[in-house]
């Protein structure tokens, strides 16, 4: 239909958006990603730097509780990363040896199809693939691609049914820890369909953790003029609704059967993210606006939950200046 094919799209600009910042602030020194310009070749135009500073903070802040599940299961697990776009964890884990047994991805059919024919033809992509490999061929299609380590599924994640079967037939193991990441990928969803999404989770995993990293605190003025410069630019968040307050961002999980669920606001995060590298970010480019970055910081989270029948304490990977490494 028109407004499927109008979600996809706007959904798809959002995408391509946040890799032509993740480039910009690579290119400036914020942090390092290798792989990221075989996705989006140009550094393109300037970012203001509290636009970096943000993006800083979420990948520092994504990036610790990614590694510490890592660390926590001995790489003895699995991680779904819902909506992936054009995301490169997977090499950077391959690259520093923190592999799981397999890394999922999942996106829209259309957006897959874009990041296989990116890794067909660029060797700094595939090589690392085959080299996780133990066979002489790669199961490639259009819309998905399987290797022994990495896995890309193109589907649509408001259709659980659908959803499910793909990643069963690509090998997804209940059995296992399971780690889902998801970065602006829920508040796209229907408060009721993202709920179905991390439900569907919580029954088919029994030791998982789900990091979700979006909007928050948007009842104030701030938030309702993120709103509005969203809706001017075709993005409607249809899952505003959970992101009131870091409180309703982990009832969505508490209400769908997860044990523990916590979240802190990016500011926080901000905060216990190792100073020494903090200063370092902030000689990179002089910000005048203190209070713009404060204030937007302060309009996103971080929001994780648990569940942990094997009892590996998965609950403890908290922020805190002690455990935060």
């Amino acid at each position: 239909s028109y407004g499927q094919i109008f979600f996809y799209t706007a959904f798809g600009h959002a995408i391509l958006t946040i890799c032509l910042i993740f480039r910009y602030a690579t290119s400036k020194g914020y942090w390092t990603d290798p792989y990221v310009q075989y996705f989006v070749r140009s550094v393109g135009e300037r970012k203001a730097p509290e636009i970096n500073r943000g993006y800083y903070a979420r990948v520092q802040g994504m990036n610790h509780l990614l590694d510490a599940f890592l660390r926590k299961t001995k790489c003895d697990c699995q991680i779904v990363n819902l909506g992936a776009g054009l995301d490169t964890t997977f090499w950077r884990l391959k690259d520093e040896n923190l592999m799981p047994r397999k890394y999922f991805e999942v996106d829209f059919p259309m957006i897959a199809a874009r990041k296989i024919h990116n890794i067909k033809t660029k060797p700094p992509l595939s090589k690392p693939l085959i080299e996780t490999h133990s066979t002489d061929s790669l199961l490639l299609d259009g819309h998905s691609l399987d290797s022994d380590r990495y896995c890309i599924i193109g589907a649509d994640l408001r259709d659980i049914p659908g959803l499910d079967d793909k990643l069963k037939k690509f090998h997804l193991n209940p059995e296992l820890p399971t780690l889902f990441l998801s970065e602006c990928v829920l508040v796209y969803m229907t408060p009721d369909q993202s709920s179905k999404l991390v439900n569907w989770a919580s029954v088919t995993f029994h030791t998982a953790m789900f990091v979700n990293y979006e909007q928050v605190n948007m009842l104030d003025r701030f938030g309702q003029v993120m709103i509005e410069n969203l809706q001017r630019r075709q993005c409607n968040l249809a899952g505003v609704e959970v992101c009131q307050s870091l409180e309703s961002q982990k009832e969505r999980f508490l209400k769908t059967g997860w044990e523990n669920a916590d979240a802190l606001d990016m500011m926080t995060v901000y905060s216990v993210i190792p100073q020494d590298d903090v200063a370092r970010i902030e000689r990179l480019e002089f910000l005048d606006e203190k209070e713009l970055l404060q204030q937007l910081l302060q309009h996103y989270s971080i929001c994780w939950a648990t569940k942990d029948k094997l009892k590996l304490g998965t609950y403890g990977l908290e922020y805190c200046h002690k455990v935060y490494f």
